[in-house]
């Protein structure tokens, strides 16, 4: 492992302790959070439902699976457990998801970029919100060529992250579409704006829930993107 990259993961490993001290900002029992959820599991199911074939049929592997909370959702839809796999570089997440999933689905704990995947094994491919917390781009660019490199051709990685930067917190930057596409240079990229920008959520949702409707439906207050890369 290069020093740059090792550098890297431990400092992702305490960024994101720092955002544990955080964590009921995270809370899906908060209105804004579980507004942001059901809108981005929305878009993530109509991508979805595009595809030709079943999700039982179907190879997925996500990178930064954390507590397994996505992985069961694809259980939900229909995906097998020993068709699922998920990638996780912190070991209480690890653990964390171990306890909830199924033996059946495969986890790696570690280094995503160095996982055991087979090339061309997997339909798709799953990142949410895990490019963000990378600042190193020979780090981001690595993951992402790993991440190619286990599609099989018609394969999609599936990709929700932020696209602006956060001028109060330097653990995360934002990943434009525009460096999506230079990490993913010879995929076929189809992308929607969405989530309303979290700090708005937050301070709107304290006057009432039903205002993250409101304010999301002015597309420049969406801070995220869902965008479906194709392997062809």
């Amino acid at each position: 492992m290069s020093s740059e990259r090792k550098q890297e993961l431990q400092a992702i490993a305490e960024r994101y302790a720092r955002r544990g001290a955080v964590a009921d900002r995270y809370s899906l029992l908060r209105p804004e959070v579980w507004q942001m959820l059901h809108e981005r599991q929305r878009a993530l199911w109509r991508a979805l439902a595009r595809r030709e074939g079943t999700p039982s049929e179907w190879q997925l592997a996500e990178v930064g699976c954390g507590a397994g909370g996505n992985l069961l959702e694809m259980l939900r839809l229909g995906f097998a457990p020993e068709h699922l796999s998920g990638i996780e570089l912190l070991p209480e997440r690890f653990e964390a998801a171990r306890c909830v999933l199924p033996a059946a689905v495969k986890l790696h704990l570690g280094d995503a970029s160095q996982a055991g995947i087979e090339a061309g094994s997997q339909d798709l491919v799953l990142q949410s919100t895990v490019f963000s917390s990378i600042l190193s781009d020979g780090v981001q660019q690595a993951l992402a060529e790993a991440m190619w490199r286990w599609l099989r051709p018609g394969g999609v990685v599936l990709w929700y992250d932020f696209i602006v930067d956060n001028p109060r917190n330097r653990d995360v930057r934002g990943v434009p579409l525009r460096r999506v596409r230079e990490l993913f240079p010879q995929g076929r990229l189809h992308a929607q704006r969405l989530t309303l920008a979290p700090p708005i959520a937050r301070a709107v949702c304290r006057l009432h829930p039903g205002a993250y409707t409101v304010f999301n439906s002015i597309p420049w207050l969406r801070s995220h993107v869902l965008a479906v890369i194709e392997k062809r």
